[in-house]
């Protein structure tokens, strides 16, 4: 059954949710877990969000065939009074190539675009004005090609997926996951 959050995301009374797309979902959880753990960061869960919603029985074959339209995705859940949206967005676009369509790095498909998926009309006020500021800021020379939605489908990942390279340290990484510390001109 499909929803809008997955239903394993630890969530607190205060705590928001956002969902980000942006590439392999391994690296993009590994890397908001380690940057965000102990500032904010409550819970992350990986899966796959936004697709055509009358397929059933989602998985990893049924994504990577390209076939659903649906993204490799992060649900994070987090306590705004410690980690602002802002600040999430702002890593986002600099974690990641925001500038390719359909792929990172070596991986290309539509399930490897990058999305901000929002959960209610004030975030996605947020993501567009971050994502115009980014634009001037960190890729003037360059469009950013990021999707700004409503996250309308969630399935969860398998759970092999949840934490997959922290329980397999050596596993594939895309390589375009890192923190960009000057702008792309």
């Amino acid at each position: 059954m499909s929803s809008t959050v997955s239903s394993t995301l630890k969530t607190t009374p205060s705590s928001s949710l956002i969902t980000l797309a942006a590439g392999c979902f391994w690296g993009v959880e590994k890397f908001f877990r380690r940057y965000y753990g102990g500032r904010g960061l409550v819970d992350i869960k990986v899966g796959y969000a936004n697709g055509v919603p009358t397929i059933g029985n989602i998985n990893y074959e049924k994504v990577c065939s390209g076939d659903t339209n649906f993204v490799e995705s992060v649900q994070i859940s987090y306590e705004p009074k410690e980690l602002s949206l802002e600040n999430i967005l702002d890593v986002f676009f600099r974690m990641h190539d925001p500038t390719t369509v359909n792929s990172q790095g070596p991986d290309i498909g539509t399930q490897y675009r990058s999305v901000i998926m929002t959960h209610n009309e004030e975030d996605n006020k947020i993501a567009w004005a971050t994502k115009e500021r980014m634009q001037k800021e960190w890729y003037p020379n360059h469009k950013i090609v990021t999707i700004i939605e409503p996250i309308h489908i969630w399935h969860n990942a398998e759970d092999y997926h949840q934490e997959y390279l922290d329980k397999n340290p050596s596993g594939y990484e895309c390589p375009s996951h890192f923190l960009r510390t000057k702008p792309l001109v």
